[in-house]
Order: C-alpha cells, then structure tokens, then sequence
C-alpha cells in the first residue's frame, strides 16, 4: 500500500481535541499523512515526515467526511406536486409517503438501484463519504425486504424502517400491520440491516406500538433508533433513551424532560434541518441541547417528501442560521456527531488509526461552509486513502516519491 503526504493545509478539522485547538483538534498550517487507508499522522506541514507521495493542499481547509446518519434513498418517483402545494399553503402530514410507496413498489430493483447510485454520487460531491439508509417506502415484506438488500450492496449502515407508516393495505388494521412488521417482515429483512427504526409520530406509530416495533428488532439483533418528536411532542424521545437507541432524530419538539433524558443518556439527537427549510416547519433548538450537554448530530433527513435535499453543507448553513448552532458545532455534528449516531469511532474524525476520509475546500477555513451558503466549496474528496472525487485541484500537486501514480 502506498503513503501520501498532503501538506500546506490552511486549516485541519482533525475532531481530535488532543492533536490542535478546541473541541476541532483545529492544526493551522498543518499536514496529514495516510498510510494505505488510514491516517498515520497529524501536525504542523513543517514536521511532516516523508510519504511515497506528496500532495500540496495549496492552502485549502481539510475537513472529515462527512457522515450522514439519516437519509431515506432507495425509493421512487417524487413528490413535487406535494411540495408546490405545500409552499402555497397546505401542511406537511405523515400520509404524504404513501405516494412514494406506490412508485416505489412499481419500480423494478434496477430502477432503485440506479436512483440510489444516483444519490449517493451526489453525496459524494459534496463531501459525504459515510451514510446511513432505511428502507420505509415498500411496506410489503418483498419490498422492504428488496429494498435493504440493494441498499446493503452500497452501505453497512442500513436500517429496517417497516413501521414508517402503517401500509395502505392495512388501513383499517393497524395492529395487523404492527403483527407483519414485528413478524414475517422482520424475519425477512433483519438479515440485510444493522438498525432498526420507527416513526414515532401522530399518523404514524404510537408508543405502543412503536416500543413493539422496536424490541421485535432489538430481539434479532438490531439496533434501534427512533423518528421522534418531527410534528409534535410525543414519547419518542423517551422511548428511545429508555431503550438504548443509537439516536433519536428530529427532535423539534422537546420538552423539559426530553432534554433531560437525553443529556443523562447515551442517545445522540441527530437535527434534520432540511426537513423543517422544505415544510416551513419549526426550527430544532440545537443551542439548548447542546447547552444541556446532550450530543447533537446533523443530517440531511435526504427524502423525496420532506427534505429533498443531499447536501450537508446546506444543512451546516441551515443549523447555523436558524438552530443556534456555531460554525465549529455545525461541522463537528455533521462529522463526529454522525459517527456518534452510527456509533462509530473509525469515521469522522482525522486521528491516527481512523479511517482517511476527507474533503478539501475551496476555502482557507471551515467557517465558509456557513458563511458561503449554496455555494460548491468541496473541491475533493477522499475515501479509504483514495481521491474519489476532484473538481478543482489540478494533478500538478500530487508528487511521487517512489515513481507510482496516486490511486483514483
């Protein structure tokens, strides 16, 4: 395997406290070493050791990849019908997936796949390098179950979302439906996913039959995460930190206790701006939270019903403008903060031993990511060690010590 050296970094978000400034580990003027697919080492571009090649970061920030613990991308068709009505007046509900699980179910495995793929380039794009995937817009189990098998040829961080909502065909019946949910789906997704997840909501899942839901999963194996209090208050939240989840996401709408649960617990709430930018919904109030020494992640809820959106930097510009987030917060929730929620330690940071993947910006800091909104900052990104993506940065930076080519 080969090691590069990337130096003359403006700035490095390392997420390592121990290694620069602040809760970013911020290096200026710093350098980074890879070695195969991992960072070897951090510090000042003065100390660098030497590599089998050389990159000059020309004065570009270089920030984690980011990690995105929620999104919803194996689906069909989409709502723009619904979003045009909405923005003239009519409310979000719950029910509005139900459009979605009927051209989902029309389409064919390599319609999803192909849209998926087509998604997860454009994460790619824009600095997302891991992301998690539910299924939730099939609710047969041949759909839910095809659905995490595709999505488990792109990821590892693949979520069973049966209880999305109730499915159509059981309308009249939601007990039957939590009965297939918590059985003969279950059995036959359970083999493709690591999560298993619940909306939580009025239209959805109550708590009963969320707690149902989610302890059928945690009895195969699963690990469970919570849709939690989206459109109103509710008992997700506290569901999901008496039961150990991983995260609860949304979290709108908190009370005192909730805050409470979650500061004394292990859940991270993981903050979807995009959802309440596309509903003209209530903003999350990350600044209590965080305040309250709970640990906030922040993702992009990517759906074709509510957040139709792939982009972290566009939600890190969100959260800063509108949920009391600083720059720093934003970035260190949309990378170490989606490593919490995936409970993952090898992503999300640039710490020697964690897995080298990045993004440079066309930025001296990370700060433009908010303060630059809308506008295409990453320039390239790495995964795994390797240059996957570059959009600005000529070749003429990389320099090889030992006469090979850097990896694509």
């Amino acid at each position: 395997m080969t090691s590069t050296v990337i130096t003359n970094i403006g700035a490095l978000v390392t997420n390592d406290p121990a290694a620069g400034d602040g809760p970013l580990g911020l290096i200026e003027n710093a350098a980074l070493v890879i070695d195969g697919e991992t960072v070897a080492w951090t510090g000042p571009s003065a100390q660098a050791p030497a590599a089998d090649e050389a990159y000059d970061a020309g004065g570009q920030a270089v920030i984690p990849g980011f990690v995105d613990s929620h999104s919803h991308l194996v689906f069909a068709g989409d709502r723009t019908q619904e979003f045009n009505a909405r923005m003239s007046g009519r409310a979000y509900s719950a029910g509005g997936i139900r459009t979605t699980v009927a051209a989902t179910r029309a389409a064919s495995d390599a319609e999803l796949e192909a849209n998926l793929t087509r998604y997860l380039g454009e994460a790619l794009r824009q600095g997302t390098t891991t992301f998690e995937t539910k299924s939730g817009y099939g609710l047969t189990t041949h759909d839910e179950e095809r659905a995490l098998r595709i999505a488990a040829r792109h990821t590892d961080e693949v979520t069973y979302l049966g209880a999305h909502v109730v499915s159509p065909d059981y309308a009249d019946d939601p007990a039957a439906y939590v009965a297939l949910v918590t059985g003969e789906m279950l059995d036959a997704c359970a083999p493709h996913a690591r999560w298993v997840d619940v909306f939580c909501e009025k239209g959805a899942f109550d708590g009963d039959q969320a707690r149902a839901v989610l302890t059928a999963g945690m009895a195969k194996g699963l690990v469970p995460r919570v849709h939690a209090n989206q459109l109103t208050y509710g008992p997700g939240v506290q569901l999901a930190v008496e039961l150990g989840a991983a995260s609860a996401d949304h979290c709108t709408h908190l009370t005192d206790e909730d805050v409470d649960a979650l500061a004394n617990g292990d859940t991270v709430a993981t903050l979807l701006p995009g959802a309440e930018f596309s509903t003209r919904a209530e903003w999350p109030n990350a600044r209590r939270l965080i305040d309250a020494g709970v640990t906030v992640a922040l993702s992009t809820d990517c759906n074709p019903g509510s957040s139709f959106t792939s982009s972290v930097p566009f939600c890190i510009a969100l959260a800063v403008r509108d949920m009391g987030m600083t720059p720093d917060e934003a970035l260190w929730s949309a990378t170490a903060g989606g490593a919490a929620a995936l409970r993952r330690t090898d992503i999300g940071r640039l710490a020697p031993g964690a897995r080298a993947d990045l993004a440079l910006l066309d930025a001296p800091s990370h700060v433009h990511l908010a303060y630059r909104p809308g506008v295409p900052l990453v320039g390239e990104v790495w995964r795994r060690g390797a240059r996957v993506a570059s959009f600005s940065s000529p070749a003429s930076r990389v320099s090889e010590g030992s006469g090979q080519s850097p990896r694509p």
